[in-house]
């Protein structure tokens, strides 16, 4: 079971994803803290730079059909990271912290800042994970991206089985990919509490995509994100009939947004 519920690509499945593209993704790595860090980036080091991060389970492979997106691509570097715990990065061993987890993709945007825009996107858990970036680190946030994100703590649902497989009695039954995401979903709900005081200091400029017919994350996310995010414009997209999964089901719809994103940021570069 833990072979096929893995929900990552080795460095020959990322290579070969890239053999017929026309921009070629390099994975990379790096070590912070106790962790060794992965991440693919794609596309022109002098453009500004996109970082899709991933939800739980997932992995850099959630986002790397973005990274061979022509249009995406005239206009940007693209970068897909393995959260910590998933993928490449230290696969099965979770940090339920997101001011850690921050802290853990902080020299990814450090590394290729460079006196260019940043913009995050971040699918599900991804998404609070990247408003804490913006709340951590704003001198490298530029624009935030968070598609149908779990940021109200008042919406977390209590899933009473989380604690139990949290423990190490029953943690080793769960495959790697799991285990790692019940371990921080368990510690989500403490975690979005903690950000409370934290959304008014978000300044980089916000979008929210979500879908109305989210089985996982309620659409009353976007109401939270439009009652907390006070001291940045943000742009709702709720999209009729559209479920959890949109970086597969809708690709299109943040690509575009990202695509306004860095039309605005050039505007006013220029």
């Amino acid at each position: 079971m833990d072979s096929c519920m893995q929900f990552r690509m080795s460095k020959s499945e990322i290579d070969q994803y890239f053999s017929n593209k026309p921009k070629k993704g390099t994975l990379q790595e790096y070590k912070t803290q106790d962790r060794t860090m992965h991440y693919v980036v794609a596309g022109d080091s002098t453009l500004p730079l996109v970082v899709f991060v991933h939800g739980s389970p997932g992995s850099l492979s959630a986002f790397i059909n973005f990274l061979s997106d022509s249009s995406l691509l005239a206009h940007a570097q693209l970068i897909t990271v393995d959260r910590p715990g998933f993928g490449l990065s230290n696969f099965g061993r979770a940090e339920p912290s997101l001011h850690r987890q921050a802290e853990c993709l902080k020299p990814v945007l450090e590394r290729h800042k460079n006196q260019r825009p940043i913009i995050l996107v971040g699918h599900s858990l991804g998404g609070p994970l990247i408003a804490r970036m913006a709340m951590d680190f704003p001198e490298l946030v530029d624009a935030i991206v968070m598609v149908a994100p779990s940021i109200d703590p008042e919406l977390e649902p209590n899933e009473w089985f989380r604690g139990p497989f949290a423990t190490p009695f029953l943690k080793w039954m769960l495959p790697r990919s799991i285990r790692a995401s019940n371990d921080e979903i368990y510690r989500l709900k403490p975690e979005l509490e903690e950000m409370l005081p934290l959304w008014s200091t978000i300044h980089a400029k916000s979008v929210v995509i979500q879908g109305k017919k989210d089985s996982l994350v309620p659409k009353e996310n976007a109401d939270f994100a439009a009652k907390m995010i006070t001291n940045a414009p943000l742009k709702l997209i709720l999209v009729e009939g559209m479920d959890h999964f949109v970086p597969w089901s809708n690709p299109e719809i943040i690509s575009n947004a990202i695509l306004e994103l860095l039309t605005e940021s050039s505007a006013q570069h220029h």
